[in-house]
Order: C-alpha cells, then structure tokens, then sequence
C-alpha cells in the first residue's frame, strides 16, 4: 500500500532536499533513482533537488547521484561506532588470516582500525591510517612503516602522490582493506580522495583481503576501487544478505563469515 501522507510531505522541496541531504549525510552517496523511487517524486525532480544541493555547496553531483563534498563526511569517530560488534568480531576473522612474517598493508576504514587492535605478533605493517599507526607504535613485536602525504580529517589518514609513490616500492603479502559497498562485481567508496589511495595499496599486494560489515553488502556507493575478481577473501558477518554473499562466492572470492567455525 502506498503512504499518501509520505508522498505529499515529500512534495515539499524545502522538506524533500532535507531529507536527501539526511540520507547523504549517513551513507557518503545517493542514488538518484533510489531516492526518487522512495520519496515518491520523478527523477527529474531529486535531480534538480541535487543540484540545488550542489549549487549551495552541500553535495558533489555524480554520475547517477551525488555524493559528500571533499571533507564533509561522516566523521571517523562517528562511523567507528556504527555496528561496533559486528566490526570486532570481522577484525578477529581477519587477524587470524594473516601468517607469521608477513607484510600487511592496512587502509584506514573503521573495521581496519579495529583490527589493529588486534595484530597477531611478528608482522611488518604498512599504513596511512593515524588510528592504525597509533595502535601498532607501542607493540614491539611488530614493525611498522607510515605513509606520510597529505592529512585527510574525515579520514584520519595521509593520501595524495607521496602515499601512492612509497607504496610502489614496498613489496605487501597481504592488503586489508574496507569499503562502503561490496557487490558480485566489486568493491566500492564514496570518496575519489580514498579510492586512489584503496587502488595503490591494492596494486602494491600479492593478495587483498576485505573487510565489510553485512550492511555494506546492501549498500551502494558511486566508485569502484576494484573488481572483485581481485579480492582474495571477503570478511564479513552473518548480517550480510545470503544472495549476495552467494554471489560473491559464485565470483571466486572466498567468503569468511566471523564467528562461523573456519
């Protein structure tokens, strides 16, 4: 049955253009046709709400939606917070993956961080993430090489050229990685700025792991860092959607889903 009430509220532009701007807030991204679809309206319509949205400097028009302008993400802290169980228990999966003397790249997602906390001993760890770097410093039973460049706030991370240039001479067993959206055919963020640096450390590993919490399994977002025929093991939780942890299988990843018994 469809709300009556829902549509006429959402034929208010001022009221429509909040709730799109809530939606991007929470996800990074938004898809046009999903929106219009929810809401109620044409198309047409949330399209011309997300330009007035990016002519006041709120969002970034994309192929397809918008996203976040450049630093007005989600913070870290924020994000870190959402679906906190899930994540610990994802980063025990992943941190029992990861062989004695091996050299572990780590990008700077949320799930990422966690499983810095905890790092089997007798690793070497590359990183630009500030909350990775922060947990491995003190240990004495790991070494540790920072990527330094340029400091993104929402991220809490260094990217740009001098990141990308140290990655292409250091040789990485293994990249762990997180991502906004996962699919049968890839893995997906939000943010140009985090993509490259997600695409170099990738490039830089023989092998890369991805970690992603079930919800990231029903997300979309508007840029593929990488195919998933490049992603070795997928770690997420029972929460994730079963057609598409089937899907992903199907694709010759290996699905790992923590707390199950490997």
């Amino acid at each position: 049955m469809i709300d009556l009430a829902g549509l006429v509220r959402y034929t208010d532009a001022p009221r429509r253009r909040e709730e799109l701007l809530k939606r991007l807030r929470a996800s990074g991204y938004i898809s046009a046709s999903h929106a219009a679809a929810d809401l109620g309206v044409s198309e047409m319509t949330i399209r011309r709400d997300l330009h007035q949205l990016a002519d006041d400097g709120l969002a970034v028009r994309v192929t397809g939606g918008a996203r976040l302008p450049d630093g007005a993400g989600v913070p870290f802290e924020q994000r870190t917070d959402h679906s906190a169980a899930q994540k610990r228990s994802i980063a025990n999966a992943a941190a029992s993956l990861l062989d004695p003397g091996a050299t572990v790249a780590m990008d700077s997602g949320t799930t990422v961080a966690r499983l810095a906390d905890v790092l089997p001993p007798d690793l070497t760890v590359v990183t630009h993430s500030v909350p990775v770097i922060a947990s491995c410093a003190d240990r004495t039973d790991l070494r540790l090489i920072g990527l330094g460049g340029i400091f993104h706030p929402v991220t809490r991370s260094f990217g740009g050229p001098a990141v990308r240039t140290a990655l292409r001479n250091i040789v990485v067993d293994v990249a762990v990685l997180s991502a906004t959206a996962v699919g049968s055919d890839g893995v997906y963020c939000s943010d140009p700025y985090d993509a490259e640096t997600k695409q170099a450390i990738a490039g830089a590993a023989r092998s890369v792991i991805v970690t992603a919490d079930g919800s990231k399994l029903r997300a979309r977002a508007p840029i593929r860092f990488a195919g998933i025929e490049s992603v070795a093991v997928l770690v997420t939780d029972d929460s994730a959607p079963a057609v598409t942890v089937s899907a992903v299988r199907t694709a010759g990843v290996r699905v790992v889903l923590a707390g199950e018994p490997r």
